[in-house]
């Protein structure tokens, strides 16, 4: 079976291939939190070198009731022996679907990985739309009839995955949305696999992350883990809560069976490091506050110059991701030979140098002309860049970063109807002539 490399990530090495060149790039394809580690996160890692046995394939006891912990402290009661620790997300999502078996609900638009993985398993994706400002859970009611159609033709349908709060569109769901998801699940015997990694990361005070947990405790899996919220994604550590019920114990010992054959256990010294990180001194929370206030400025920022551009993108409440909808263009970027969002992200990349993910690779392959942003990698290219986004009360004035918005105000003004016939080609010939570098204009 041929696996293309996922398409995030295959964004990252062609702006890594153009940088080596020398040529500009905007980097907004690549979802990586791009800031620092904590230092007290690296003296804990440093203090736990010495550890090079493994350990037990769940996770470390003392990393299992830190997470439990955590969870707590989100109003999700949690038991440490109905967890299991993944060195990263990925693989426990891996584990979870072949555990579960049968077909697997994603929503449209949702994170490449998910139609990806029920793939690799042997199963088939279910795309169900989510609805505006819903992102990451099927509409409710499109759930309830595409399942239902779905067995009728004599598929297997046993799951459904949400993510709250969403990749690729930013949003949050509300509370009504992710409860009657939970009840349809509940109708038709689905088990949620709950992608909660970006929970910590809402922009505001006043916007609410609800888990499908607390309306179907019973049926839902939640995963996470410290590559988003504390920008740890290297050291891959991930973490899934299952449900204290009967099938929760069942699919637990069935992930803990494929974690045996596959990773057998984390890196210990980073479980170590995981379990300071999960207690949650006061330090990594600051940290994690000021993370979340500087996505959140700008993906802003990124989407205020969009909105301007006359490209309708849904408001970012959470992470660092936008997914503009070039559709009131598509006119104009047919006379280019662009009519798909795989055609305009190609189209950006070697006209601009601008890195981004095409819509179709969330939605299921479409002729959408929507495409991810990831604004994460704005803030900076060496460490005392990034942390001073980080300190800035208003992060999008410092002038690394304003280079890149001012660049992406420039494209777009070159794209548009009536900015100009030539304005890919004066993009290309900036490229080829390596001007205009956004990654060393600080």
């Amino acid at each position: 079976m041929s696996v293309p490399v996922s398409a995030t990530l295959a964004i990252n090495e062609a702006l890594e291939k153009r940088r080596r060149a020398g040529l500009p790039v905007l980097p907004l394809g690549f979802g990586e939190a791009g800031l620092p580690v904590h230092p007290a996160l690296r003296e804990a890692l440093s203090a736990h070198g010495h550890h090079n046995s493994y350990g037990p394939v769940t996770g470390l006891p003392e990393l299992r009731t830190a997470a439990a912990g955590y969870w707590q402290r989100r109003a999700l009661p949690a038991d440490p022996d109905l967890m299991i620790v993944g060195p990263g997300s990925k693989p426990l999502l891996y584990g979870l679907l072949l555990s579960l078996g049968g077909d697997v609900v994603v929503p449209a638009p949702s994170w490449v990985s998910y139609a990806a993985q029920a793939r690799l398993t042997g199963a088939q994706p279910v795309h169900v739309p989510a609805a505006p400002g819903q992102g990451g859970v099927p509409q409710p009611e499109l759930l309830e009839t595409a399942v239902t159609q779905a067995r009728s033709l004599g598929r297997d349908v046993r799951s459904v995955i949400v993510t709250v709060p969403d990749n690729p569109t930013g949003t949050v769901p509300s509370r009504d949305t992710v409860e009657r998801l939970a009840e349809v699940a509940r109708e038709l015997d689905l088990v949620i696999v709950s992608d909660e990694i970006y929970r910590d990361l809402v922009h505001d005070d006043v916007t609410l992350v609800h888990s499908p947990a607390e309306f179907a405790p019973e049926r839902t899996v939640v995963t996470t883990g410290l590559s988003k919220n504390l920008a740890l994604g290297g050291w891959r550590m991930g973490l899934a809560r299952f449900p204290d019920s009967a099938a929760g114990q069942q699919l637990h010992s069935g992930v803990a069976g494929v974690a045996s054959e596959i990773w057998s256990s984390p890196a210990t010294p980073v479980q170590h490091a995981a379990a300071f990180a999960l207690s949650e001194p006061d330090q990594l929370v600051e940290r994690v506050d000021r993370s979340r206030r500087l996505h959140g400025a700008v993906a802003r920022a990124v989407c205020d110059r969009l909105t301007s551009a006359g490209i309708p993108v849904p408001t970012p409440q959470a992470a660092f991701y936008l997914y503009p909808d070039f559709q009131p263009w598509r006119e104009h970027l047919a006379a280019h030979g662009v009519t798909s969002g795989a055609e305009l992200a190609t189209y950006l990349l070697d006209s601009y140098g601008m890195g981004t993910v095409p819509g179709a690779e969330f939605e299921g392959g479409d002729k959408a002309l929507r495409i991810r942003l990831a604004t994460s990698m704005l803030y900076g290219t060496d460490e005392a860049e990034q942390c001073a986004a980080l300190a800035a009360e208003e992060p999008t004035e410092l002038p690394w970063i304003r280079a890149h918005l001012d660049r992406l105000e420039t494209i777009l003004q070159e794209l548009a109807p009536g900015g100009g016939d030539d304005g890919a080609t004066r993009g290309h010939d900036e490229a080829t002539r390596g001007h205009d570098d956004v990654t060393s204009a600080h």
